[in-house]
């Protein structure tokens, strides 16, 4: 069942699943949409696979209650996951049988970043089994998110998401004038975009990005 790239479970590849979720799906709602298709999604790939939405999470240095979008547990691992979904306003109509979408512009593409880049940090806490890897998964038609920046200073320059960049160590927010935003990571991450599907219109390219964290390659703090 297994096509190359990063498995899901230890079971379904990660792009035999967005395939799928592509020809399903090539729009959502909103983020919670996008949860519970690409769980439905997975169920029909690899029906020994179970998913648990909102699962609350244990670890040593969390503050207050911590859950995680979806827990997928299979026979032969397990794979943590968090979502996001950032849009642009789109109107128009997508899928089979067609369906009517008004995406909603959503905050400035900077709390994107820090709260992409959160989701990576959060999955290598959770990550604390040997055989639990973790998925950050953002699906957007935000072109700024994937492409370069044409200003070189701003406070979120850490946080860059576009393609082919890698993801320092420590990630400061403002050059450090906001401890609260300091964002520490274990393991090394270059991103690489993938297209999603495209859609009549502006703002009618999605794109997603996929990082996968596996506590096997994270180097200790």
């Amino acid at each position: 069942m297994t096509t190359s790239g990063p498995l899901i479970a230890g079971e379904v590849s990660l792009p035999e699943v967005m395939a799928r979720l592509q020809q399903d799906r090539p729009v959502f709602h909103s983020e919670r949409d996008l949860q519970h298709s690409f769980a439905r999604v997975l169920w029909e790939l690899a029906p020994k696979i179970q998913s648990r939405l909102e699962v609350r999470q244990n670890a040593r240095d969390a503050v207050g209650a911590e859950y995680l979008d979806l827990l997928c547990i299979g026979p032969l691992g397990r794979t943590a996951i968090e979502f996001k979904y950032f849009t642009t306003q789109w109107t128009g109509t997508a899928g089979q049988p067609p369906e009517e979408y008004a995406l909603k512009s959503h905050a400035a593409t900077d709390l994107a970043r820090l709260g992409f880049v959160s989701d990576i940090a959060r999955l290598e806490r959770f990550g604390n089994r040997p055989d639990q890897n973790g998925l950050a998964l953002l699906i957007t038609n935000a072109v700024g998110l994937w492409t370069p920046p044409k200003q070189r200073s701003s406070r979120d320059r850490d946080f860059r998401l576009h393609e082919g960049r890698t993801l320092p160590n420590e990630l400061l927010w403002a050059g450090g004038d906001y401890p609260d935003n300091t964002r520490n990571l274990s393991g090394s991450y270059t991103l690489h975009w993938q297209p999603y599907s495209l859609q009549d219109g502006l703002g009618g390219e999605f794109r997603y990005l996929a990082v996968v964290t596996d506590p096997a390659h994270q180097a200790p703090r």
